[in-house]
């Protein structure tokens, strides 16, 4: 790795990622293709390594592929007002939080099942009579 130059392995351990998904995210757009060296490596600059962070960290955040997209759009339109990205961010915040709710419900329901439980054997099994299609 040179000053401003990273091979896809560097770039894949200082971002903590996989190689695949580097060239992944090249070939849907979201990256960037580097420059080649003389030997056709990639060459990445310091620009691929800023985009590639900032996809990382948006995908960990949960945000989908075409919502990255749409991100990185918007950041590299660097005059524009942010009401688009508080937009995007606030969508997801309620999926997030719908996904929140969905999940303690569940639960909810799984802890009522497990105390339902009579310590017999599985055909009085409480848990399993619940999942058993009901007829």
């Amino acid at each position: 790795m040179t000053a401003n130059r990273f091979k896809i392995g560097d770039l894949a351990r200082t971002t903590g990622t996989k190689v695949e998904t580097i060239r992944y995210y090249e070939r849907i757009g979201l990256l960037p293709s580097p420059a080649r060296t003389d030997g056709n490596y990639r060459a990445y600059a310091g620009h691929h390594l800023d985009r590639l962070s900032f996809i990382l960290r948006s995908r960990d955040l949960g945000f989908s592929l075409e919502e990255v997209r749409a991100l990185l759009r918007l950041a590299d339109d660097r005059d524009r007002s942010c009401a688009e990205v508080d937009r995007i961010a606030r969508a997801h915040l309620e999926e997030v939080e719908r996904k929140l709710a969905d999940l303690i419900a569940l639960g909810a329901e799984l802890r009522q099942l497990i105390e339902q439980c009579r310590h017999g054997t599985v055909a009085d099994c409480r848990i399993i009579e619940a999942m058993a299609p009901v007829r």
